[in-house]
This record gives C-alpha cells, sequence and structure tokens, in this order.
C-alpha cells in the first residue's frame, strides 16, 4: 500500500478545529494558547496536526508563555514538525509580544513607585540568563527620558561605569535616575557589591544634582526595591 505523506494542513481538519476560521468567527480571545501557535506554523507532520504540534510544544514548558519565549531556534526545531521556519515564526511573534510589553508600560510613562519600575523593566531584562545593569533616565516629573543599558555581564555580575551613566544623564537633562539589575539566580538579597555600586552612584548624583531615587534587583517574576527597604 502507498505510504501518504501530506501533512495535516487547516484546510484538511475539521471545521471546529481550524483556529483561523475559530478567529475570524469568534475573535481571537476564544481561541487557546495552543491554537494561536498553530496559526503561526500552518501544518503540523504527516501525523500531527498544528494544533496537537503545539500542543506537546506548550506542554514541554509547562504551558507557561514566559518559558516558551525562552527556547532558542534550534529548541524549537528539536520538536518533529517544526523547521527552521516554522521556528521563526513562532520566535518572533514571542519577540513582539514581549516587545509589546515594554511600549505599553512606557506609554504609561510615569514611575510612581517601584511596582511601576519593575513592569517597565522586567520584560527586558526579568528572564535572561546574564546579569544586565540598566539604568532609567527620569525628567523633574518623573517620566521616562529613556532606558539605557549600562553593561551586560555574565552570571557572576557585571562592571558598570559610573562616568557614562552620568555623561547620559546630563546629555539627556534628566534630574533622576534609578538603577535595575536582573539577578538570573533568582535571588532578591543585593550583595555587597550592589550595596556598594549603590552608594557610590548616589554620591556621584549628589555632586551633579541628580538623584539616585531607586535601585530595583529584578527576577523573573519579583523584585527588591532599595527604596522600599530603606536602603538608599
Amino acid at each position: 500500500m502507498e505510504e501518504y505523506t501530506t501533512s495535516f494542513s487547516i484546510k484538511q481538519w475539521n471545521e471546529d478545529d481550524r483556529p483561523r476560521e475559530k478567529l475570524l468567527a469568534k475573535g481571537r480571545t476564544a481561541l487557546s494558547d495552543a491554537e494561536l501557535i498553530a496559526i503561526l506554523i500552518g501544518s503540523g507532520s504527516r501525523n500531527e496536526s498544528a494544533v496537537a504540534l503545539s500542543r506537546r510544544i506548550l506542554a514541554s514548558v509547562g504551558n507557561n508563555l514566559q518559558e516558551l519565549g525562552k527556547l532558542d531556534i534550534k529548541d524549537l526545531m528539536q520538536f518533529k514538525g517544526i523547521g527552521e521556519a516554522k521556528a521563526i515564526c513562532i520566535a518572533a511573534a514571542l519577540e513582539l509580544g514581549r516587545r509589546r510589553r515594554v511600549g505599553e508600560a512606557l506609554e504609561r510613562n510615569k514611575i510612581n513607585s517601584s511596582r511601576s519600575v519593575f513592569e517597565l523593566m522586567q520584560p527586558v531584562i526579568g528572564e535572561l540568563p546574564h546579569e544586565e545593569f540598566w539604568i532609567v533616565y527620569l525628567n523633574n516629573s518623573n517620566k521616562v527620558l529613556q532606558t539605557s543599558q549600562l553593561s551586560k555581564g555574565g552570571i557572576t555580575g557585571t562592571l558598570v561605569d559610573v562616568r557614562l551613566a552620568f555623561k547620559n544623564a546630563l546629555q539627556l537633562g534628566a534630574v533622576a535616575l534609578i538603577l535595575a539589575h536582573n539577578h538570573p539566580s533568582g535571588t532578591l538579597k543585593p550583595s555587597q557589591s550592589d550595596i556598594d555600586l549603590t552608594k557610590k552612584l548616589k554620591t556621584a548624583g549628589e555632586s551633579l544634582d541628580i538623584k539616585v531615587l531607586d535601585h530595583l534587583i529584578i527576577t523573573e517574576n519579583a523584585y527588591f526595591s532599595f527604596a522600599d527597604e530603606s536602603m538608599l
């Protein structure tokens, strides 16, 4: 008997299983995460529909989209039915979602609490496998002028150029800044070097009349605020 090699395309599925048609009929919020991913990849493999394949991919990361976003192209291509083009589609869609979160935080634009800093910076550094140090530059209304990466380091730490931090502040006309860096280990306890660096930047800012309002340590789901803990 001749072996069938045709993959399951969306057009071949039962009507109830067609995510594109479902989106058109019921709206995008009616679709599951797996159905949305199935639209991205278009088809599955010879023995598996795109929805089933998408469910399997999601199950591998505990049905957590944030964890899915951490997979690189090679990781995604380990699943049968996912080639380079499909892996790129998934990665691109998740990156757009991450950027949307950053954009929404910037639209609010005014920093009024440590929580608002976390919402701004968590999508940027909260899920990285290495440490990065960023500065949020503010005007006199506590509105964000710019967020800027000052350094990028290994998992053990990062080096920060204090002169560059305040050069940027002067060029932007910033009157205050907030420090933020991530701990890939997940720990929220500041190290002694974190404490020393905060003091160093605060002292440098005082001579220029630029206030250091806070320093946040950010992990995937939580943060530590020096200001909230009265450590500034």
